[in-house]
């Protein structure tokens, strides 16, 4: 079988990433960089741990791709909402969750944000309004376009993130989801995390339209590729589509190009791609882009990165040992969160 080669970002998409340097403020590069180092950290301690056989389940890492939820969590607002599937490790760190909490529900352990009851794939934090990764492939598309519209019924002006791999595009709920997203214009911003590979298939072996922000516009659905290695063309593109659904305007579609170091999940041995390609995009690596801008304006000193350094060291440590210190469920747990209580007349009668 012939490898294929991920599609990289065009140059003028990298440009922006040079040109972004003197738009975004000294504090906002070193959250996106302290952010995506923590994200990065306690992914590689994730895929470690997996190994060593502390927890069990799937398991699928982000790194490679923190640019988009650093870029993303800097340009939203406390009370939208977001929603992505089964990699869910870092959206909830870019929003500002402990990754204590994160960490022990990767243990199952019952101080875990989901009770220890939903793994690696299903995250739920309602305190950050992150409304949980989806371990169905494309379930959360329409589910994503389900917060919208109550954002708009509740006449909010609060916008849905949905996130999905560039492998859920080809679910059948993707269209009609778009098709009632953009009758109703709801508040919704679909952002497709395409890392060109879905489980190890590439775009180029599953359909003929590559570009796939192009599956907007039959919809007439607003749809622009951007480069997924850079936090400054992310936070760029979801501000733009932000303003456009807070003004009634609907939906956007954002065919975020990226590219995940590891495989798929941790049982995927990548024989579907070269090492060269590997090596070519880590040298857009977002992470060392932003440490580089950093020391370019001489915004830190090397003591004060290094102590930052520790203290993501310090937390992802400190993440583990909250985790094995912290209880299993209970057996009762079986039975609770299973149904919710409800104020709807017609519910009480059964």
């Amino acid at each position: 079988m012939a490898v294929k080669t991920a599609s990289k970002p065009s140059k003028t998409t990298k440009k922006s990433a040079v040109a972004g340097k003197n738009k975004f403020s000294k504090e906002t590069y070193i959250k996106w960089y302290k952010d995506m180092l923590l994200i990065r950290k306690f992914e590689e301690k994730t895929g470690q741990l997996y190994i060593q056989q502390q927890f069990g389940g799937f398991c699928h890492l982000y790194i490679g791709q923190e640019a988009i939820v650093a870029g993303t969590a800097s340009a939203c607002r406390p009370g939208d909402k977001h929603m992505t599937a089964y990699r869910d490790h870092a959206h909830p760190i870019a929003l500002g969750v402990d990754p204590r909490v994160l960490m022990a529900e990767l243990y199952g352990r019952s101080t875990g944000c989901s009770k220890g009851k939903g793994g690696s794939m299903h995250f739920f934090i309602k305190e950050k309004n992150f409304m949980g990764g989806h371990g169905i492939v494309g379930a959360q598309i329409a589910m994503g376009a389900g917060a919208a519209f109550a954002e708009k019924y509740n006449g909010t002006d609060n916008v849905a993130f949905v996130s999905m791999g560039d492998g859920a595009v080809r679910q059948g709920a993707l269209h009609e989801t778009f098709n009632m997203a953009m009758i109703w214009k709801l508040p919704v911003i679909f952002i497709i995390e395409n890392n060109n590979y879905a489980m190890g298939t590439s775009v180029e072996r599953t359909t003929n339209v590559t570009d796939l922000s192009k599956i907007g516009l039959s919809y007439e659905m607003p749809s622009r590729v951007v480069n997924g290695m850079s936090p400054e063309s992310v936070h760029e593109a979801i501000e733009e589509a932000c303003d456009r659904a807070r003004k009634g305007n609907g939906p956007t579609l954002l065919d975020i190009r990226t590219y995940r170091y590891k495989g798929h999940s941790m049982s995927d041995p990548m024989k579907y791609r070269t090492k060269d390609e590997l090596a070519e995009w880590m040298e857009q690596d977002p992470i060392e882009h932003c440490l580089n801008v950093i020391k370019e304006n001489k915004w830190m000193t090397a003591k004060q990165l290094e102590d930052m350094s520790e203290w993501v060291k310090k937390e992802v440590a400190e993440s583990v040992e909250f985790a094995e210190n912290s209880p299993y469920p209970e057996a009762h747990e079986l039975y609770e969160d299973v149904y919710t209580q409800t104020d709807y007349p017609y519910i009480k009668e059964y």
